[in-house]
């Protein structure tokens, strides 16, 4: 095996153990080292069995089960099996374990083997069922009140007056918009997770977007004199997506009016090439502790107050996928503050 084809097994993710014809390690990547808790240069030279002893879920020694040397000459692989370590540095741990034959005819040349730890898996198998969780538990209130509403309506039509009717069907209509809004926050984080977010970018003027976002704010019913909005500078021409800008600032300022207290402040300003967009309020703040996991999946802050907590996870995705960075600290009145910057970019054209 040449240096280079080492090399590539170094870049690998997932832990990777090469055993020659003998079945003597050539090949020990570092993210291996880190599951077995074994350096490569003790390991390699060694008996493949000795390096890494694995047993099934009954106790069973998996190679004597398997027999890669001396099984079926027309075995190419072994599927994905959890298995545990049973010796060495690494005894008791999990693994994902999955095998390769490498033949020459039906001669084994190259048993290679891939290791992943099980609790990226139950990290993300976690993630999935907090998901279908807060789906479920955010599609329920409206659609009951939407199947409650319109069940009446149908039943005793006559009993109500154009008022009650009303406002029976305002309710349904605001319900309906919000089981809408949760399924374009779904589509979203799909798209940034499968790195397929299209961007239709044009030239954007950001001080025209802020100024939108307030007034709808304010035309739903928001005191106008909560907002401060201020635009330092000259910006440079800024080729963005509109509608995925609109969305940015839009989740930060509901997210400081849902979250936060007092006035929300607006800042725009030209730094580094590009523009900074500033948010705050002037709540608690957000615990330095916890910032960390502001712009994870389901993050509500200690309060709950309502929302699924994906807006700030798709807030960073959206950023990110302009080329921008985003940041929460405290603002100098104390409460939250959320920083974004975004580069001018170019036209599409000329990207």
């Amino acid at each position: 095996m040449t240096d280079l084809d080492k090399a590539a097994y170094d870049v690998l993710p997932d832990g990777v153990l090469v055993a020659d014809a003998s079945g003597t390690v050539v090949v020990l990547n570092p993210a291996a080292e880190r599951l077995l808790s074994t350096p490569a240069d003790t390991a390699i030279g060694r008996d493949f069995r000795e390096v890494l002893p694995l047993v099934d879920e009954q106790g069973r020694d998996w190679w004597a089960c398997t027999d890669p040397y001396e099984g079926l000459a027309t075995r190419t692989r072994q599927p994905e099996r959890r298995l545990q370590v049973s010796g060495g540095p690494a005894e008791h741990r999990d693994l994902l374990v999955t095998a390769a034959y490498v033949r020459d005819g039906s001669r084994l040349t190259h048993l290679v083997i891939a290791l992943r730890d099980t609790r990226t898996r139950e990290r993300i198998e976690r993630s999935r069922a907090d998901l279908v969780s807060t789906v479920a538990h955010e599609l329920r209130s409206p659609l009951t009140s939407v199947k409650g509403f319109t069940a009446t309506l149908l039943a005793k039509w006559d009993r109500f007056n154009d008022e009650q009717k009303k406002l029976m069907l305002t309710t349904v209509n605001a319900d309906a918009d919000r089981v809408t809004r949760l399924l374009s926050e779904l589509l979203d984080v799909s798209r940034i997770d499968a790195g397929r977010l299209e961007m239709r970018k044009q030239v954007v003027d950001l001080e025209k977007v802020v100024n939108k976002c307030v007034a709808g704010r304010v035309a739903s019913g928001e005191p106008a004199d909560r907002f401060v909005v201020s635009v330092a500078g000259e910006l440079p021409e800024m080729w963005l997506d509109p509608d995925k800008i609109e969305q940015v600032v839009g989740n930060l300022v509901e997210n400081a009016l849902r979250h936060g207290d007092g006035t929300v402040t607006v800042q725009v300003r030209p730094a580094d090439g590009g523009a900074e967009v500033t948010v705050g309020d002037e709540g608690e703040g957000i615990p330095e502790e916890t910032a960390s996991r502001v712009f994870t999946r389901f993050w509500r802050g200690g309060n709950r107050r309502g929302g699924t907590g994906l807006g700030l996870y798709i807030v960073k995705g959206l950023v990110e996928a302009h080329g921008g960075t985003i940041e929460v600290g405290r603002s100098p009145s104390g409460g939250a503050q959320f920083r974004f910057l975004l580069p001018a970019g170019k036209p599409p054209f000329e990207v």
